[in-house]
């Protein structure tokens, strides 16, 4: 399926997966709106960068009401990239780190898609992304939090890609391994490196998701780097 003309909406796009969807997007011919606290670089006519933190659901609602009136009324794709991580033993967690979490990686999500979901079921079409973590399918030790909230995004997008399959709207959720990306800005012990994943690499994975027929659904996305930590050394 082609996506020119299509009006996409990507959260988190100031580099890494966020940014590389963008670019991505714009080279198939799509109007793209990124939010986010932070823009990157980009002079292409079809994208729109709207200021806004996910974690606001005024500034999500507001960012909304733009995107509505700029694109005629239309949102054909959602991507929920939006997300950030915090490492510690469970009992040195800080409050706000663990609320710095909800509010971004399930609030946010949350705030978008029930903006997203009546205009798709309007148009019945619409493809929904939500980026969870290999963290939403195991339990890891100094991750408690992080892991809480994408299970979260697993159980969302479980229950949603049910609710919304009858009205001709896709939901994937998609479950990356380590990305080389700032992510790992909060992890004191973990350093991106060329052995993860490239953020490239894992938004051409959904774009390719995106582009396929219409009754064809990709439930769920999990890739990981074949070798973490590099080849093994004799």
């Amino acid at each position: 399926m082609e996506l020119k003309n299509k009006v996409a909406v990507v959260t988190g796009v100031s580099k890494g997966i966020g940014e590389s969807l963008c670019r991505q997007l714009l080279a198939e011919g799509c109007t793209v709106f990124g939010l986010g606290r932070n823009n990157f670089d980009c002079q292409d006519a079809n994208y729109h960068f709207i200021p806004t933190d996910v974690r606001s659901v005024n500034e999500v609602d507001n960012a909304f009401k733009v995107i509505m009136e700029k694109a005629n009324g239309h949102i054909h794709i959602l991507i929920n990239n939006a997300g950030l991580g915090f490492f510690g033993n469970v009992e040195e967690l800080p409050l706000d780190e663990w609320d710095q979490m909800w509010q971004t990686n399930v609030n946010g999500m949350f705030y978008c898609t029930r903006l997203a979901v009546p205009v798709m079921k309007q148009q019945q079409y619409g493809h929904i992304i939500n980026i969870a973590s290999t963290a939403g399918l195991e339990g890891m030790p100094m991750v408690s939090g992080y892991c809480a909230t994408k299970w979260a995004v697993k159980g969302f997008s479980e229950s949603i890609w049910r609710e919304l399959r009858d009205f001709k709207i896709k939901v994937t959720c998609v479950y990356p391994g380590s990305v080389k990306t700032d992510f790992f800005r909060n992890s004191p012990n973990i350093k991106p490196h060329d052995y993860m994943l490239m953020p490239e690499d894992v938004a051409g994975m959904m774009l390719y998701a995106l582009k396929t027929p219409d009754n064809f659904h990709q439930v769920n996305l999990e890739v990981r780097p074949l070798q973490p930590k590099g080849p093994k050394t004799s």
